[in-house]
């Protein structure tokens, strides 16, 4: 029986009266290996070169009557200079057959890996790789992929990561735009000047979307960074340097700066004052107002306050700060003092919602003391996990001396970040959002996200079991408590709707409400109404299954009475020689 292969792109049948007999060409560099993909039975191959219709000068050796899945057919090595056409590539086996076999070579199948089509028939699956070493060895690609993919399953969905402020879903267009961007180092402004062009357009928008006095002529000042940590850096470590300057140029001391924030600050400040000394003054809370007071704030402000950090959209209840009352009182003590304190507004969360929900809202740079501004393009700029945005008022706010120059990707480029190398990706994706989308589709984003936020907070409220603890006027999230936590408390709800892949995230307030604590379901552009109802509905069935649990009081009271009983009967059992005095 012989086989004659006949070209035909990727494949190749096999000509004679064995039906469905196919050689397939799996070679990607070198030219092409062949394998057969059916099963078959044969007792001789040869292949003949079908430009010249000869039997090719080296043909295999001849085989016993076998059946098999798989197997490797070693051919010539041409010339590389052939055409792709005729190039053949000699492919050795790694186990050659043994006559005696007359059966399915199972076990040599999964030990030469390059004749597996099926990932889960080879031997990586039944192979643990090492967790903290590199193997030595290396696998395919497609082992790799699907061992990896496979792992990832185990984690949560994050259209269902309710935690989050962070954006999961964007248009097939744009995810396209950062695939083809995704090699792209961002810092090569000279190689890149297009991409270049695309952050100072960002810039100049969200400048102008927050009101900073600018000229006609005139660009901002701004840099986009990996997120609003970074950008909080930035704009604190630009501060610091213009309250050193200042007490410098006065001849006072400048070595113990401080900030004032509210507690409810995120984690990103303290790491600031803790990264870079600077004092971190926070003005506590109390139940009922989970935010910083702003008379309080500006009683902390000192002769060595680098500046009063506002937040537009806490992250614990969504609420916005009262920046205008903050801005009316620190200029009234500024006048008595003479300190000229200013203001930053972390605006990471709310700072694409305020324009398009509250546009009359004075927190922008409308105030005279608002000298900076931070926002996550990647929360409700609506730009995947990667982007944020720092804009100083005006070229005087950020400090000449704090800003590098380099010339050796091949031009001058003026640099203030704290890292080097990062993707282009978010950036052009933000810029696609704000084109793609502009005024009109921002505007009617963030209004269906808080219509969401309104039915879901009415479907809690008809449970009658929570209190409301978020405003309707902040970011469009819903946090709420227990009236009743005596039996069963927040932290029980949360683990309880995991089990429906919702993640709902259960915390307790900062000082001085360290007692409340809440749950909170974060409302983005990806979560519908039906969802919305849908997690009410969860939500009753959690409580509904937690009614017919025993408390958690109630357990702790049991397996205290389950170990005294135990131990009483040991000391009964030792009293009476029973025992042999192990316990």
């Amino acid at each position: 029986m012989v086989f004659k292969a006949v070209r035909s792109w990727r494949y190749y049948r096999a000509a004679g009266n064995v039906p469905y007999a196919y050689l397939r060409d799996k070679g990607e560099s070198g030219g092409p290996e062949w394998e057969t993909l059916d099963s078959f039975r044969f007792e001789q191959v040869q292949l003949f070169d079908t430009h010249s219709n000869a039997l090719s000068p080296s043909t295999p050796p001849p085989l016993n009557p076998l059946f098999l899945r798989s197997y490797k057919f070693p051919f010539p090595s041409l010339s590389p200079n052939q055409t792709p056409r005729k190039q053949i590539k000699l492919v050795r086996r790694k186990k050659l057959i043994s006559p005696q076999q007359t059966m399915v070579l199972s076990k040599t199948a999964s030990e030469s890996d390059v004749s597996i089509h099926s990932t889960f028939a080879s031997r990586y699956v039944r192979t643990s790789l090492p967790r903290f070493r590199m193997p030595e060895n290396s696998i395919p690609k497609e082992a790799a992929y699907q061992i990896i993919n496979d792992e990832l399953m185990l984690d949560g969905n994050p259209r269902l990561n309710l935690a989050s402020f962070v954006t999961t879903w964007m248009e097939p267009e744009c995810d396209k735009l950062m695939m083809s961007s995704i090699n792209k180092n961002y810092v090569d402004m000279d190689e890149y000047p297009v991409t270049t062009e695309l952050q100072n357009r960002c810039v100049n928008m969200i400048a102008h979307l927050f009101n900073a006095p600018l000229g006609e002529a005139e660009t901002a000042v701004g840099v986009g960074t990996v997120g609003s940590s970074e950008a909080i850096m930035l704009a604190g470590l630009a501060f610091k340097r213009n309250w050193q300057n200042k007490m410098k140029a006065a001849g006072k001391p400048c070595d113990k700066p401080n900030i004032v924030t509210g507690a409810n600050v995120q984690v990103c400040w303290e790491k600031f004052a803790r990264y870079f000394e600077v004092e971190l003054k926070e003005v506590k809370l109390s139940e009922g107002y989970y935010v910083m007071d702003p008379a309080k704030a500006v009683e902390m402000v000192d002769e060595n306050t680098i500046c009063v950090a506002a937040i537009l959209g806490s992250t614990l209840n969504g609420e916005f700060e009262d920046v205008k009352l903050l801005n009316d009182l620190l200029t009234k003590k500024n006048a008595e003092t003479g300190w000229n304190t200013p203001i930053h507004v972390d605006a990471a969360s709310g700072g694409f919602i305020a324009p398009f929900l509250y546009p009359e809202l004075e927190w922008d740079f409308r105030l005279p003391l608002v000298k900076s501004i931070n926002v996550s393009g990647h929360k409700y700029g609506l730009v995947y996990a990667g982007i944020g945005w720092c804009i100083w008022r005006t070229k005087t706010d950020l400090p000449e001396e704090l800003i590098f120059h380099i010339n050796y990707l091949g031009t001058d480029q003026p640099t203030f970040t704290l890292n080097f190398s990062k993707g282009s990706s978010q950036v052009i994706a933000q810029y696609y959002q704000l084109i793609r989308l502009g005024f009109e589709g921002y505007k009617n984003i963030m209004e269906n996200c808080q219509e969401n936020a309104i039915v879901l907070k009415q479907g809690l409220e008809k449970t009658g079991r929570f209190n409301i603890v978020s405003k309707d006027n902040g970011v469009p999230l819903v946090a709420f408590s227990l009236k009743d936590n005596s039996r069963h408390d927040e932290f029980e709800i949360s683990e309880f709707l995991r089990r429906f892949g919702w993640i709902v995230p259960a915390y307790t307030m900062p000082p001085d409400a360290q007692h409340i604590t809440v749950l909170r379901v974060v409302i983005r552009e990806d979560f519908s109404r039906t969802l919305a109802e849908r997690l009410v509905l969860d939500i009753e069935k959690t409580l509904h299954e937690l009614d017919q649990l025993p408390s958690k009081r109630d357990k702790d009271i049991e397996t205290q009475k389950s170990v005294t009983a135990v131990w009483k009967k040991f000391v009964e059992a030792k009293k009476n020689g029973k025992t042999s005095g192990v316990c």
